[in-house]
């Protein structure tokens, strides 16, 4: 919508030219620029169901988020929250020394919780690059990890069969041009330039990458950053390349954060969540998500034909905080089990209950019992005649009775089978759909 809107007044500029007798020549090149990166678009768009194939499956990711910050041990906006002068907090950078190869424990990590690919802060707003890069000493070959850890890291997922992607911040706050762009042509010209730079080198350097992950669009629009021309770059560097949605373009898919948000009209959309309540290491942050709350916010992505991006922020060595481990593996010993009834998901209607959730893959219908009521489970409004039921973690069949209002499973153990939710697959004659309105307008009720 951008580039046509552009390109529409552009041509309006050059009839307004021409009407005044004042030659439109500088018109035209931007016209002809305009008309190919639409053309780009479109290619891109012809081309996004084979892309975004392997991430639809995935379902399941993990978030790294590991900078300079992790030293302070303040999440990752302490510099502006704290409103550190830039001396104090560069200095920093010559004291961080992350482990080598550290990224191989979050690779195996991954792996382990069932998560299918990883995105990693190459560049976050505090402006240190973890590549190598010839357009600034800032990053952390030059600093104080003396390497690149993005190779590092590169090297790590792939050996675990994970899919590979960069994070890149536009906002920077320690770019001397990354708030003087914003009503300083000449700063802006600059710090463009580095950006694209700087996204070249790590689309170049490291093979094939798999996902762009770009932040906060911060201070500039659509035409300051030069997306279309970003975007075209990116793409002729990377062709099987996902990109999201973070740059005042469109993308390829929709980054609701810290909430659970589907999109419509099958838009991909991926929610990306922390596991306390921050995104880089913050060592006095100890609000912890409990596993049960991992998987339940993973089946509500699954359900509604979403991603689940899920955050560690390692320590300034580069460690997995000891919480992270213990609920992720947690979770990988569920989805040892379980994983099929997200993978292989598709979108599920039914959804209403007080102590389970719902997935579906064709007319076999999981639910998720994240609360054992023990003896029995019941589902209102269950519109699909129901053939058998069975325990997921056991195999043990379920007796069940159903009628118009009520599917009610019975001769389940006081005690859940599986921690810390417990599945039954129901097999269905059709396509399961729930109607609880039916249930409220029409189940007899009683006298007064």
């Amino acid at each position: 919508m951008n580039s046509i809107s552009r390109r529409d007044m552009l041509k309006g500029t050059g009839a307004s030219l021409a009407a005044l007798g004042i030659s439109n020549a500088i018109v035209h090149p931007a016209i002809a620029q305009e008309a190919s990166t639409e053309a780009a678009d479109k290619t891109q768009e012809a081309t996004r169901a084979q892309r975004m194939q392997w991430w639809h499956a995935a379902k399941f990711g993990m978030f790294i988020h590991f900078g300079v910050y992790s030293t302070i041990e303040r999440h990752e906006w302490v510099m502006e929250d704290e409103a550190w002068p830039i001396d104090p907090y560069t200095q920093h950078a010559t004291t961080f020394k992350p482990a080598l190869n550290c990224p191989r424990a979050w690779a195996k990590l991954a792996k382990q919780a069932g998560m299918k690919y990883m995105v990693l802060t190459t560049k976050h707003h505090e402006g240190f690059c973890h590549f190598d890069t010839k357009l600034t000493s800032y990053c952390a070959p030059k600093q104080g990890p003396g390497r690149d850890v993005v190779r590092e890291y590169v090297e790590a997922a792939r050996a675990e069969g994970l899919h590979v992607g960069f994070y890149y911040s536009l906002m920077d706050w320690h770019h001397p041009d990354g708030a003087a762009c914003a009503t300083d042509e000449a700063a802006r010209r600059r710090f463009v330039d580095y950006t694209h730079g700087l996204i070249r080198e790590i689309l170049t350097n490291y093979g094939k990458i798999d996902v762009l992950w770009y932040d906060v669009a911060w201070p500039l629009d659509v035409a300051g950053w030069e997306s279309e021309k970003m975007n075209q770059m990116v793409f002729q560097l990377q062709p099987e390349i996902i990109v999201n949605n973070r740059k005042k373009l469109q993308g390829d898919f929709s980054t609701p954060e810290q909430r659970i948000v589907a999109e419509t009209n099958g838009r991909a959309w991926e929610s990306c969540m922390t596991l306390n309540d921050s995104w880089g290491y913050q060592r006095a942050d100890d609000n912890w998500k409990s596993s049960r709350t991992i998987i339940r916010n993973l089946i509500q992505c699954a359900r509604d034909g979403g991603n689940y991006l899920l955050n560690i922020g390692p320590k300034p060595d580069g460690s997995i905080p000891e919480e992270s481990v213990r609920v992720l593996t947690e979770v990988g010993r569920w989805m040892e089990v379980n994983g099929d009834t997200i993978y292989k998901s598709d979108l599920c209607q039914v959804r209403r209950s007080n102590y389970a959730s719902f997935t579906r893959t064709g007319n076999t219908l999981y639910m998720h019992v994240h609360f054992w009521p023990g003896e029995y489970v019941a589902i209102s409004g269950l519109k699909t005649k129901v053939n058998s039921a069975h325990l997921l973690k056991t195999g043990a069949q379920i007796k069940f009775t159903q009628d118009e209002f009520q599917t009610r499973f019975t001769g389940l153990p006081e005690k859940a089978p599986d921690y810390p939710v417990t599945t039954i697959a129901i097999e269905c004659d059709s396509e399961p759909t729930q109607d609880t309105d039916f249930v409220r307008k029409n189940k007899p009720r009683g006298r007064v």
